[in-house]
C-alpha cells in the first residue's frame, strides 16, 4: 500500500505539534513546582545565534501550516511572531492545529507533482510538492520541534525521549 501525501503531512504535523504541547505542559508544571519563572524559558536559547524557545515554536508552527498549504495550493493563515508568554506559545500551537484540521484529504491527494516555490535568502528554491514535503517541510518542522525540546532539556526541564516521541 502506498503512503499518501495527506498521511505523510497533516497527521504527522498535527502529532508533532501535540508532542510539542506535551513538552510545554510538562515543563511548565516542573517550572511552577520548582519556582522557575516560565518567562525565562520562553526566551531561552541554546546558543547566542539561535532562536529562542518562542522562535523555535513559531518556526515549527510556520513549517507545518505553510507545508500543508503549499502542497494543497491554499493560503495558510498568517500569525505574527509576537508570542511572549507560555500561554501565547500554547495558543500559537493550538491555532496551527486548528488550521490543519480544516485541510481536507482531497486538497492534498494527487498533488505530488504540484510546483512549490519558496523564497530563501539565496533566492528561490523549486520543488515538486512531494519533494518539498519529504526533503524540506518535514525536516524543517522536526528541526524546530527537536530544538525546542533541546532548549527545554538544556534549561533543566525533566523531558525525555518518550515525551518527544509520545505514546503510540
Amino acid at each position: 500500500m502506498a503512503l499518501s501525501m495527506y498521511d505523510l503531512s497533516v497527521p504527522v504535523f498535527a502529532r508533532g505539534l501535540g508532542q510539542l504541547t506535551h513538552l510545554l505542559d510538562k515543563s511548565l508544571a516542573h517550572a511552577q513546582a520548582n519556582g522557575i519563572d516560565p518567562a525565562t524559558l520562553v526566551e531561552a536559547r541554546l546558543a547566542p545565534d539561535m532562536l529562542t524557545l518562542a522562535g523555535q515554536i513559531q518556526r515549527a508552527s510556520d513549517a507545518s501550516k505553510l507545508g500543508v498549504a503549499r502542497i494543497a495550493g491554499i493560503t495558510a493563515p498568517s500569525f505574527p511572531d509576537e508570542e511572549k508568554t507560555w500561554d501565547d506559545l500554547q495558543a500559537r500551537i493550538a491555532k496551527t492545529q486548528d488550521f490543519l484540521k480544516t485541510v481536507e484529504r482531497s486538497q492534498i491527494e494527487g498533488q505530488e507533482e504540484r510546483a512549490v516555490v519558496i523564497k530563501q535568502r539565496e533566492g528561490e528554491a523549486h520543488f515538486t510538492a512531494q519533494r518539498y514535503l519529504l526533503q524540506f517541510a518535514l525536516p524543517n518542522f522536526f528541526f524546530h520541534v527537536t530544538t525546542a525540546y533541546d532548549v527545554l532539556r538544556h534549561k533543566g526541564m525533566p523531558v525525555g525521549k518518550m515525551d518527544y516521541l509520545g505514546k503510540f
